[in-house]
């Protein structure tokens, strides 16, 4: 990476906050980090402590990562409060201490949930910049969840309005999401920059897979990602009920965790698919991409909604990365990402998503034809090679008034003595 190209990150200390997935287990958030990185900056990471990234504090690729205990991976009304009202805690425990340690000049927060800025307000008053990532659309997430626009809401409304308020500048994934912040937050058009997750193709690398994944069938469809209410895996699993009275020569993979996790197996059970779906739940890298470079097809079952229609889903371009060809519930920015890479079910029709995946097994050309095409549009237009520059160039304008004033106010003199929760 040219550093001379981003003067202004240079010594430069961004602390990231992330609440609802830990590093680097969180993708998109753990590129930025390691962008901004190699780029000159000091990174640090506020996130939670799940299975797998259990450690309180660790050093990686330089970046500071602080995890924080969570009581509860929300589920309910009640989870939630819990769960948020203990990370804000721990959002002002870390931050301040870090800040002691060496003040940061840019808080980088990652919703959900849109409540990062209650912590971003008071380091503004000591010149910290508040860079708002959207990663998720919580007012449209509520709706699609609850199906009423009652008063909680209006309140997923008024955090999101604050957040933008707050942000000094914000970070769209795609160009649906800029228009929200745009015309919702009020957030002047030249303050909201587009970027978005692509792929890093070193991480995601082609290889000939494992038929041990396929138990001995013929094909093997796969998905990545959470497992939870607005994913759709229930929808998933009703047309692979309908696709196994049909044929019974594929094999299905479900790689990722989540608050549904159980409930999909013990639906899986009920429809009589246990013996055809597999859920290896969280998994590393290695095995992940092992597994999808085995399947023949990829599936993106996300629930035809307001957020699923405007949201960017990772597991699309990663799909694409490993020359997939796919199937998905035709939604606006799916189609954007997958073009013709994708064939897009009718929304909620099981029977045109079973029939659709069916298609593609028993056509072989054309299933190298969509995934070359995926693959190449990735190369060439999605990757994170192509949008590490929006990122930085971003940072660069972030940071410029740092080398025009102060630094960062300190609000300690004995930094030397913090000590980090690391059990």
């Amino acid at each position: 990476m040219d550093n001379f190209l981003y003067p202004q990150l240079s010594g430069k200390h961004v602390l990231i906050i992330v609440e609802n997935l830990p590093v680097p287990f969180d993708r998109r958030v753990w590129q930025e980090a390691t962008t901004l990185r190699e780029a000159g900056a000091e990174v640090s990471i506020i996130c939670p402590r799940m299975k797998g990234y259990t450690t309180g504090y660790e050093e990686l690729d330089g970046i500071h990562i602080y995890r924080h205990p969570l009581p509860v991976e929300a589920t309910g009304a009640l989870g939630y409060l819990v769960e948020y009202g203990t990370s804000i805690f721990w959002w002002y425990w870390h931050a301040t201490k870090i800040y002691a340690k060496k003040p940061f000049h840019a808080i980088h927060g990652c919703n959900p949930p849109d409540l990062i800025f209650t912590v971003a307000l008071p380091f503004k008053l000591f010149g910290v910049k508040y860079v708002f990532d959207h990663h998720d659309i919580n007012p449209e997430f509520y709706l699609a969840k609850f199906g009423k626009k009652d008063f909680f809401y209006r309140l997923m409304l008024l955090f999101e309005r604050i957040s933008f308020r707050v942000a000094d500048f914000s970070i769209a994934t795609n160009e649906s999401y800029k228009e929200i912040a745009i015309r919702r937050g009020k957030m002047p058009a030249d303050k909201v920059t587009v970027v978005r997750s692509g792929p890093k193709l070193d991480r995601l690398k082609l290889g000939p897979g494992n038929l041990m994944y396929k138990k001995g069938r013929q094909y093997l469809v796969g998905y990545l990602g959470t497992i939870s209410e607005s994913e759709g895996i229930d929808l998933l699993l009703m047309a692979v009920q309908r696709l196994v009275a049909k044929r019974q020569d594929v094999q299905f993979a479900i790689i990722g965790g989540g608050t549904g996790q159980a409930e999909m197996k013990e639906l899986s059970e009920k429809l009589g698919l246990s013996d055809y779906v597999d859920f290896y739940g969280r998994v590393s890298d290695e095995l992940m991409v092992d597994v999808l470079n085995t399947t023949d097809v990829c599936v993106n079952p996300d629930k035809p909604s307001e957020m699923n229609n405007l949201s960017t889903m990772n597991k699309i371009m990663e799909y694409m990365a490993l020359k997939k060809p796919i199937v998905q519930f035709d939604l606006k920015e799916g189609r954007f990402s997958a073009q013709k890479a994708s064939l897009y079910a009718k929304p909620n029709d099981l029977d045109d998503f079973a029939d659709k995946i069916i298609y593609l097994l028993d056509n072989d050309n054309i299933r190298t034809e969509m995934g070359e095409f995926g693959y190449q549009r990735v190369l060439n237009d999605l990757s994170w090679t192509h949008e590490q520059g929006k990122l930085l160039g971003l940072y660069n304008r972030v940071l410029a008034s740092f080398s025009k004033q102060e630094e960062p106010k300190a609000i300690s003199e004995e930094s030397h003595s913090i000590s980090y929760i690391t059990d």
